[in-house]
Protein backbone atom coordinates (compact mmCIF):
# COMPACT_ATOMS: atom_id res chain seq x y z
CA UNK A 1 0.00 0.00 0.00
CA UNK A 2 0.93 3.51 -0.74
CA UNK A 3 0.51 6.61 0.63
CA UNK A 4 0.32 9.95 -1.31
CA UNK A 5 -0.22 13.70 0.50
CA UNK A 6 -2.44 15.69 -1.99
CA UNK A 7 -1.22 18.88 -0.09
CA UNK A 8 1.57 18.14 -0.44
CA UNK A 9 1.57 17.41 -4.34
CA UNK A 10 -0.23 20.30 -4.43
CA UNK A 11 2.31 22.73 -2.51
CA UNK A 12 4.89 21.19 -5.09
CA UNK A 13 3.42 21.03 -8.10
CA UNK A 14 1.67 24.37 -8.10
CA UNK A 15 4.74 25.50 -6.31
CA UNK A 16 1.88 27.87 -4.08
CA UNK A 17 1.60 27.43 -0.30
CA UNK A 18 -2.20 26.86 -0.53
CA UNK A 19 -4.57 24.04 0.42
CA UNK A 20 -7.40 25.24 -2.19
CA UNK A 21 -7.16 22.89 -5.15
CA UNK A 22 -8.90 25.14 -7.71
CA UNK A 23 -8.11 25.66 -11.42
CA UNK A 24 -8.25 22.85 -14.28
CA UNK A 25 -4.73 23.72 -15.22
CA UNK A 26 -3.94 23.13 -11.19
CA UNK A 27 -5.48 20.08 -10.77
CA UNK A 28 -3.99 18.56 -13.95
CA UNK A 29 -0.81 19.81 -12.61
CA UNK A 30 -1.01 17.90 -9.68
CA UNK A 31 -2.74 14.87 -11.37
CA UNK A 32 0.54 14.47 -13.88
CA UNK A 33 2.71 14.52 -10.42
CA UNK A 34 0.48 11.70 -9.19
CA UNK A 35 0.31 9.97 -12.16
CA UNK A 36 4.25 9.56 -12.03
CA UNK A 37 4.37 8.37 -8.44
CA UNK A 38 1.66 5.42 -9.16
CA UNK A 39 3.70 4.43 -12.16
CA UNK A 40 6.66 3.74 -10.26
CA UNK A 41 4.79 1.19 -7.78
CA UNK A 42 4.23 -2.18 -8.54
CA UNK A 43 1.25 -3.47 -10.71
CA UNK A 44 -1.72 -3.94 -8.40
CA UNK A 45 -1.01 -1.62 -5.44
CA UNK A 46 -3.28 0.04 -3.08
CA UNK A 47 -2.60 3.70 -3.36
CA UNK A 48 -4.15 5.74 -0.85
CA UNK A 49 -4.86 9.42 -2.00
CA UNK A 50 -4.78 11.62 1.47
CA UNK A 51 -7.15 14.73 0.65
CA UNK A 52 -6.68 15.52 4.54
CA UNK A 53 -4.67 19.11 3.73
CA UNK A 54 -6.93 20.06 1.34
CA UNK A 55 -9.02 22.44 2.35
CA UNK A 56 -11.50 22.81 -0.63
CA UNK A 57 -11.43 21.35 -3.76
CA UNK A 58 -13.67 22.78 -7.12
CA UNK A 59 -15.04 20.81 -9.75
CA UNK A 60 -12.34 21.13 -12.53
CA UNK A 61 -9.88 19.80 -9.75
CA UNK A 62 -12.24 16.75 -8.74
CA UNK A 63 -12.53 16.01 -12.26
CA UNK A 64 -8.53 16.21 -13.20
CA UNK A 65 -7.38 14.41 -9.96
CA UNK A 66 -10.57 12.07 -9.21
CA UNK A 67 -12.00 11.24 -12.55
CA UNK A 68 -9.08 11.34 -14.45
CA UNK A 69 -7.18 9.12 -12.62
CA UNK A 70 -9.86 6.86 -12.27
CA UNK A 71 -10.25 6.46 -15.89
CA UNK A 72 -6.72 6.17 -16.86
CA UNK A 73 -6.60 3.08 -14.41
CA UNK A 74 -9.80 1.62 -16.09
CA UNK A 75 -7.65 2.09 -19.31
CA UNK A 76 -4.82 0.36 -17.93
CA UNK A 77 -6.43 -2.82 -17.83
CA UNK A 78 -6.77 -5.51 -14.87
CA UNK A 79 -3.44 -5.26 -13.26
CA UNK A 80 -3.74 -1.51 -12.92
CA UNK A 81 -3.27 0.21 -9.00
CA UNK A 82 -6.41 0.38 -7.35
CA UNK A 83 -6.90 4.10 -5.54
CA UNK A 84 -8.57 4.91 -2.17
CA UNK A 85 -9.55 8.54 -1.51
CA UNK A 86 -9.23 9.36 2.63
CA UNK A 87 -8.99 12.69 4.61
CA UNK A 88 -12.56 13.49 2.46
CA UNK A 89 -14.57 16.24 4.03
CA UNK A 90 -18.18 17.43 3.38
CA UNK A 91 -16.32 20.26 1.10
CA UNK A 92 -14.91 18.03 -1.07
CA UNK A 93 -17.28 15.12 -1.53
CA UNK A 94 -20.33 17.51 -3.76
CA UNK A 95 -17.65 17.93 -6.07
CA UNK A 96 -15.99 14.24 -6.18
CA UNK A 97 -19.82 12.59 -6.64
CA UNK A 98 -21.01 14.73 -9.00
CA UNK A 99 -17.75 14.09 -11.43
CA UNK A 100 -17.91 10.58 -10.67
CA UNK A 101 -21.50 10.08 -11.65
CA UNK A 102 -20.84 12.04 -14.66
CA UNK A 103 -18.04 9.92 -15.81
CA UNK A 104 -19.82 6.72 -14.50
CA UNK A 105 -17.25 5.99 -11.98
CA UNK A 106 -17.29 4.94 -8.30
CA UNK A 107 -14.64 5.21 -5.56
CA UNK A 108 -14.01 4.40 -2.39
CA UNK A 109 -13.61 7.01 0.33
CA UNK A 110 -12.52 7.35 3.78
CA UNK A 111 -13.77 9.89 5.82
CA UNK A 112 -11.51 12.26 7.88
CA UNK A 113 -14.10 10.77 11.10
CA UNK A 114 -12.83 7.49 9.35
CA UNK A 115 -16.38 6.57 8.37
CA UNK A 116 -15.83 4.65 4.53
CA UNK A 117 -18.40 4.89 1.80
CA UNK A 118 -18.84 4.01 -1.73
CA UNK A 119 -19.30 6.81 -3.87
CA UNK A 120 -20.06 8.06 -7.35
CA UNK A 121 -22.35 5.97 -10.09
CA UNK A 122 -23.49 2.20 -8.60
CA UNK A 123 -26.33 0.06 -7.95
CA UNK A 124 -28.05 -0.73 -5.30
CA UNK A 125 -26.66 -3.74 -5.09
CA UNK A 126 -23.37 -3.01 -5.46
CA UNK A 127 -23.67 -0.68 -2.49
CA UNK A 128 -25.82 -3.35 -0.47
CA UNK A 129 -22.87 -5.42 -0.88
CA UNK A 130 -19.63 -3.22 -0.86
CA UNK A 131 -21.41 -2.36 2.80
CA UNK A 132 -21.60 -6.26 3.99
CA UNK A 133 -18.03 -6.30 2.80
CA UNK A 134 -17.19 -3.77 4.04
CA UNK A 135 -18.32 -4.03 7.67
CA UNK A 136 -17.59 -7.83 8.17
CA UNK A 137 -14.34 -8.60 6.08
CA UNK A 138 -12.69 -10.83 3.79
CA UNK A 139 -15.36 -13.45 2.95
CA UNK A 140 -16.67 -15.40 0.34
CA UNK A 141 -19.91 -15.07 -1.51
CA UNK A 142 -22.01 -17.53 0.08
CA UNK A 143 -21.15 -15.49 3.38
CA UNK A 144 -22.05 -12.15 1.85
CA UNK A 145 -25.10 -13.36 0.03
CA UNK A 146 -26.68 -15.14 3.64
CA UNK A 147 -25.71 -11.49 5.13
CA UNK A 148 -27.67 -10.03 2.71
CA UNK A 149 -30.41 -12.62 2.36
CA UNK A 150 -29.88 -12.99 -2.11
CA UNK A 151 -28.52 -15.79 -4.36
CA UNK A 152 -25.37 -16.39 -3.76
CA UNK A 153 -24.94 -16.89 -7.65
CA UNK A 154 -26.38 -13.21 -8.06
CA UNK A 155 -24.10 -11.73 -4.89
CA UNK A 156 -21.43 -13.58 -6.19
CA UNK A 157 -21.82 -11.23 -9.99
CA UNK A 158 -22.27 -7.96 -8.16
CA UNK A 159 -18.83 -9.05 -6.23
CA UNK A 160 -16.79 -9.63 -9.26
CA UNK A 161 -18.39 -6.13 -10.64
CA UNK A 162 -17.08 -4.48 -7.60
CA UNK A 163 -13.31 -6.41 -8.48
CA UNK A 164 -13.70 -5.19 -11.59
CA UNK A 165 -14.05 -2.07 -10.85
CA UNK A 166 -11.40 -1.71 -8.48
CA UNK A 167 -13.86 -1.38 -5.69
CA UNK A 168 -13.21 -4.30 -3.84
CA UNK A 169 -9.52 -6.80 -4.10
CA UNK A 170 -10.23 -10.84 -4.03
CA UNK A 171 -7.73 -13.44 -3.12
CA UNK A 172 -9.13 -16.32 -4.61
CA UNK A 173 -12.52 -16.85 -3.40
CA UNK A 174 -12.36 -14.30 -1.33
CA UNK A 175 -13.62 -10.43 -1.68
CA UNK A 176 -12.31 -7.68 1.24
CA UNK A 177 -12.10 -4.01 1.16
CA UNK A 178 -9.82 -2.13 -0.18
CA UNK A 179 -7.67 0.03 1.40
CA UNK A 180 -8.40 0.09 5.04
CA UNK A 181 -6.67 2.86 6.68
CA UNK A 182 -5.64 2.37 10.00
Amino acid sequence: MMRIDVGAVLRHSANHPYANLVTRTTGAAVRKCIEEEIAAVASGTVVTLDFTHIVMMDYSCADEVVAQLLLDLERRGDDASSLVFHGITDAHLEAIEDVAVHHGLALVVHFADGAARLVGSVSDDERTVWQCVHARGPAAAEEVARDVARDAADVLLVLQALYTRRLLRRDGFTYAPIGVVA
